[in-house]
Parts: structure tokens; sequence; C-alpha cells
């Protein structure tokens, strides 16, 4: 069959569900298994699709571009993981809420969340790997209250929050395994800034738990989910949900990956987090289950990877673009963003769709039919008519796009003009914020990034009615609780 043909008969396919999922009668059966794979600061331009020039090999994440669709344009909310994983589970933009999760869950009690609207729909919820939105519990050893098995999750195996972050253990459902009744100390790696390489901070400790051991053990729980569920729960479908604490810190690759790319330590890392995306597609390939489950790979944020590293080891790990890790530049927040669905998208597809993590929910909901109330996925857009083909690339789905750096920082844009509205990085790149700005110097930053995309001219002052207009869309935002 010729692959004119071919296209044509996936886009009628595609068609068909649209129409079927918008009358209710999609059985669940027929929906599709859903895995979201969310690593932890990688950087735009580590994986090869992104970036042809990167000194680190990742053919996993690059399959899952060629044999489905690559957002060139896909954002996480926030520049920094707590608030992401917020929006990507809720589709609700991170400043709306409290982000207090060393305190209480970040998650209010009664919010409709990504798994439990699937759930409604017969799925089977489960979750491996990072948390970090915050627990109500009053010993280690007790139940821990406001999790994942409280917020949408069946089941759940994985750590409180980062791998670098006291106390280190591992939680089941809503116990933890052991609780950490020992104590490790600061770690930290020559040659690397303090918050980069092996680096953790001290605290409590599990018997037993090692950091290197963490991502092989997670990898392992995430395909025993996928190979158990094809042999248990057959015509049920599947979300799983595989938060993992790499390429964050501490870079612990095990002996398989250590000295394996060409950037030390973090690119070893990297690889490692690639091979466990392969282990992933093999086990749905093992399962019987690739043809009709929609992969989607992403980060959480932008990686710790400063300008003096790039010069150092030749490595871009946040391609063309400015900034890194909880910046309000591209860096910080413009994320690797492929999505695989045999079943329904078409192979080696690129789309110019600026797209949000939050976004996930509400595409989602379109795919298994759920008409969204009001209170909830506030600000989430359908794109599954980008999934399918059927969206015009010219006409951008999503308006507006309202990302957090660091802290209670914002920035607003609106095609392809990006306000921030204050000078500085707002976020690990120096300086943060720059307070005392001189009398002849804008007070904030705008850029159109059709024109420049690396953020290098500063229009703030030459296009006042674009910084006036970005100003009020961004306070009618506040204002409003939505933009959905």
């Amino acid at each position: 069959m010729c692959l004119q043909s071919t296209h044509r008969l996936r886009h009628v396919a595609a068609l068909l569900v649209v129409a079927i999922t918008a009358t209710g009668i999609l059985e669940a059966s027929d929906h599709p298994s859903i895995v979201v794979i969310l690593a932890d600061d990688m950087g735009f331009g580590d994986p090869g699709c992104n970036n042809p020039d990167s000194k680190i090999e990742t053919p996993n994440i690059n399959r899952i571009a060629s044999e489905g669709l690559r957002f060139t344009d896909a954002h996480s909310p926030a520049s920094w993981c707590t608030p992401t994983r917020y929006g990507l589970l809720t589709g609700r933009y991170p400043f709306r809420t409290s982000l207090n999760w060393n305190k209480e869950p970040v998650i209010e009690e009664g919010r409709l969340t990504l798994p439990a609207m699937l759930a409604e729909h017969g799925y089977r919820t489960a979750m491996v790997g990072k948390w970090h939105l915050g627990f109500t519990v009053a010993d280690l050893a007790d139940v821990h209250h406001g999790g994942p098995i409280d917020r949408g999750f069946a089941s759940w195996f994985g750590i409180p929050a980062s791998l670098d972050i006291p106390p280190y253990y591992y939680v089941e459902g809503n116990r933890a395994v052991s609780p950490p009744t020992g104590e490790i100390g600061d770690m930290n790696t020559a040659g690397w800034s303090p918050i980069q390489g092996e680096f953790w901070r001290a605290g409590g400790l599990a018997p037993g738990f090692k950091h290197i051991e963490v991502l092989p053990t997670l990898t392992e729980r995430a395909e025993k989910e996928i190979l158990n569920h094809g042999k248990s729960h057959a015509g049920k479908p599947l979300f799983l949900y595989l938060a993992l604490p790499a390429p964050h810190t501490p870079w612990v690759p095990t002996a398989e990956f250590a000295g394996r790319s060409r950037v030390p330590l973090y690119g070893d890392f990297v690889m490692q987090v690639d091979a466990t995306v392969g282990r992933v597609l093999a086990a749905l390939d093992k399962a019987k289950m690739a043809e009709n489950t929609l992969v989607v790979y992403t980060s959480d944020n932008g990686p710790v990877w400063y300008e003096e590293d790039e010069a150092k080891y030749g490595h871009r790990s946040t391609g063309i673009y400015r900034g890194m890790k909880g910046d309000a530049w591209e860096g910080g927040h413009r994320m690797p963003f492929v999505v695989r669905w045999p079943a329904q998208i078409e192979a080696g597809w690129v789309t110019n769709q600026v797209a949000c993590h939050t976004d996930l929910f509400a595409t989602c909901a379109a795919i298994v039919g759920h008409e969204l109330p009001e209170d909830a996925a506030e600000d989430s857009i359908d794109l599954l008519r980008v999934l399918n083909g059927q969206a015009d690339e010219s006409e951008s789905l999503r308006q507006s796009l309202i990302v957090n750096s660091t802290g209670d920082l914002l920035t607003v844009r609106s095609g392809s003009w990006k306000l921030i509205p204050f000078r500085g990085s707002g976020g690990f790149s120096k300086p943060k914020i720059i307070r005392d700005v001189p009398a002849d110097e804008p007070k904030g930053q705008l850029y159109d990034l059709a024109t420049d995309p690396s953020e290098s001219k500063n229009l703030y002052d030459e296009r006042p009615e674009i910084v006036a207009e970005l100003t009020s869309l961004l306070e009618a935002s506040r204002k409003s609780g939505r933009t959905r």
C-alpha cells in the first residue's frame, strides 16, 4: 500500500475516533493505554532528535520521534519540578495554588486529576517514580496522606521527592517500604558546581537504600507494571505515569553507562535515562500493547547546565535556547516532547504547535470522550487534532502560555511574543533579578521568538503596545482563574 493511501486510512480512523469519543460510545476496551514518561532536569537539546549536534546518544527517545510526532514548541508550566508536576496532573497552572510540598499535599483534596478522570473511563492507573507533591504524615512509618493513592492512582511505588533531598526511602502505596532509620552525609563531586555531579544533601536514609540503584529499580518496576497488565488485565486500558528521578542530581550512572558518553557523568546519566525509555518500549512490545498505546516522553524543566559547562564539553543541553533550570528564558521550560501512538499517529511528523504539559489532561479527556467540568483542568487545551493531523499548523490551538520561573515570577506569551516583566533570569542563571534598573534601560524583557528564539534582542522599550497587551493578558488570566 502506498504511503499516501496509508495516511488517508489513518486520517479516516482518526476522524472516527473523534466522532466516537464525542458521542461517548467508545468502549473502555477500545481506549488506548497511555504511558507518560517524565524525565527530571533534561534539556531540550539533549536528545538527538531535537539537536543533531548533541554529544549524547539517545536512540530510544529518537525512536519515539521517528515513529510518532515531535513537538518543537512544547513547554513545562514551570521551570522547576514541583509546579510542573502539579500542572501535568491537574491541567491547571501551578501559580494558582500553594506549592508548600514539604509541609502539605500540593494537589488540593477533591480536585479532579488526570488519573482520576481516566479511572472513571475504565483505566487501571499506576504511578512509578518521583512524587514531589507533598504528603500529610505524622511519622514516616505511618500512612502518607494526600499522595498518589489519594489523588487518583490505584498503585504507586517510588520516592517522595528528588534524589538529592532527604529523607531517602521508597514508598509502596501509601506507606514507607522501610522507614529511614539511618543517616547519610553530604555528597559532592570535584570539578562541578555544588549542585551538579553526584550531589545530594545529608539526611535520613532507609536501610539498604542506595542512590545509584534507584533508577534501575524504578525501571524494573515500570516494566513489571506493563507486563503484568498485559497478562492480567486484558481489555482494560492502562495509564502509567513514570516519573523518573533522572537526569536530576545525583548523576549516578551505573557501571554499564559510566564513561560511555562524551559528556562525563551528566551525559552518561542521560544515556541511562534513554535506555530506560527503550526498556519501556520493549515491554510494550512484549505485552502486545504497543499499537494502541499513546506514549509521551518529556521533561519537567531544563537542565542544570551552565555556560562554562557548554564551553568545556561542547554540549548545548538546551540547544539554541537561552538559560537553564529555574529560568524564565526558553532553556528553563521549552522541553523535549515526543509522542507515539501507532494506531493513530503517522510516523515522523513534526509540529510547531505551542503545547504545555497541562494540555495532556484535556487531550486525554477528548480521547476518552470526557466532558471537563468548569472547575477542572482550567488551563488545559485539547491537542487531539494535533495528534491526528487535523490541526492547521498556521493557527495555534493554544492562544497563550503562562510559565512559572522560580518563586512566584511569571512570564506570558501570546503568538511569538514573550513578556518577562522583570530583568534577569528569574532562576538559576545570574543575575536572577536586577532590582535597581537604570532609568534609561528597559524595566522588563520582550522577545519575538519567531525572529529571535535565543532571546538576544530585548524589544521591551521598542514595542510598548505589545508590553501593555501581554501585561493585560497576564492580569486577566490571574483574575479569571482559567484560560481554557
